[in-house]
């Protein structure tokens, strides 16, 4: 399990390095913050399209080779970001940076393949451990990294990594052949059935996706705030990925509680824990604090802000896993595509939102997302989670889940 954890650290970092370095890229292209924050728009589109399209490939082929493929794709382009001559060439690069990244969701259901239904949030909650700290730690890394060598470096140092990884995921990994046999067109109409089909998949997915949006509304442009208001660099912007870390530690915890308490539990408590952290950052920016305090307030602020979207993340993949163990890639593709879609919309509109009304905007987007997520989570079903844990079958579980 800690395996498939580093496994997914390393896989997902790929999509979060270029976020504390937005200015740096738009200095070396001669171009507006708001022009360059589209990178991270780019990569995160990828990101949704290689869910859509390759993550059903782990329903159908022997996985493990299809990983260290897609690993060492995502090692190609990282390499194509590095040497991008020009803001075109780098929407090209992030773009496919994004859609290989993917891999990361080819990863993430083996885990509950090796544990029983019992155990299954305790199972997803310590791989996304892995998965949350390569989100955040990225954004330290490519901070620290660009300001020895320039942004440029932290690609080329990353797409070694990504190499390397490659041969170790052959190693160490056993032969992943697929539970079912069903050919490549057959799983794409599949992933329409199952939204149809499955109203606990269409909630979970959108409730994802408005929570994802307001997570992706403070990241992208924390570092337009840093340097605006202090002149501070990448570097610093990188650090809270740092300080944010400390929140992805709760995984673990949320997990147990999904399977103890049920996972709707869960997901309006960090509800409640995400609007709080947004409460924090606005309050601070509007109370015009000190540096020092400022500084700290964000840095609670961030691990707030983390601590309640990972909790409602961990609750949304422990039940639609527990849907149909033989189409959990699919699943997870449906959910994720949507989940990432909120992201980029997220990025979008927070770029935007900061060039018009600043962090005033951005907050208020964030809470906007925040405020339709909690309207989806009321008016969605309310099935004794709990109960349907305990069933003990797998057939009984689903049976249960939906009602």
């Amino acid at each position: 399990m800690p395996f498939l954890g580093l496994a997914c650290a390393v896989g997902v970092s790929g999509i979060y390095y270029n976020q504390p370095l937005l200015l740096e890229m738009s200095r070396t292209f001669h171009t507006t913050a708001g022009r360059t924050g589209f990178v991270s728009v780019a990569t995160q589109v990828g990101y949704a399209i290689g869910l859509l399209f390759f993550v059903p490939l782990g329903d159908v082929l022997e996985r493990r080779a299809l990983i260290v493929r897609m690993y060492a794709a995502v090692a190609g382009a990282l390499l194509l970001v590095a040497v991008a001559p020009n803001l075109a060439t780098l929407l090209i690069g992030s773009a496919l940076l994004g859609i290989f990244c993917s891999v990361t969701h080819i990863v993430l259901p083996i885990a509950p393949d090796l544990v029983d239904d019992a155990q299954r949030g305790r199972a997803i909650g310590i791989v996304m451990t892995g998965l949350l700290l390569g989100i955040l730690l990225a954004r330290t890394f490519s901070g620290w990294v660009s300001n020895l060598g320039g942004w440029r470096s932290v690609f080329i140092i990353a797409a070694i990594v990504n190499a390397a990884f490659a041969p170790l995921i052959w190693r160490f990994m056993p032969k992943l052949p697929p539970k079912l046999t069903i050919a490549y067109p057959d799983a794409m109409r599949s992933l329409w059935t199952l939204f149809r089909t499955q109203p606990l998949l269409r909630e979970s997915s959108v409730l994802g996706a408005l929570i994802f949006a307001s997570f992706s509304c403070f990241w992208t442009t924390l570092a337009f705030v840093l340097f605006s208001h202090y002149g501070l660099g990448p570097g610093i912007a990188g650090s809270f990925g740092l300080v944010g870390a400390a929140g992805a530690l709760v995984a673990p915890v949320a997990g147990k509680f999904a399977d103890k308490r049920g996972p709707r539990w869960v997901i309006s408590i960090g509800i409640v824990v995400l609007a709080s952290s947004y409460a924090l950052l606005w309050g601070s920016e509007a109370a015009k604090l000190p540096f020092a305090v400022h500084i700290a307030a964000l840095a609670v602020g961030v691990i707030i802000l983390d601590v309640g979207a990972q909790m409602i993340q961990i609750a949304n993949q422990t039940r639609i896993f527990g849907l149909d163990p033989s189409a959990r890639s699919r699943l997870n593709t449906v959910y994720m595509t949507i989940y990432f879609s909120g992201a980029a919309a997220g990025s979008a509109l927070a770029t935007v939102a900061w060039a018009h009304w600043k962090w005033n905007g951005v907050c208020g987007l964030a809470m906007g997302f925040i405020a339709l997520a909690t309207l989806r989570h009321i008016t969605g079903r309310r099935t004794p989670e709990m109960n349907c844990h305990n069933q003990g079958g797998t057939e009984i579980e689903k049976a249960c889940l939906e009602g």
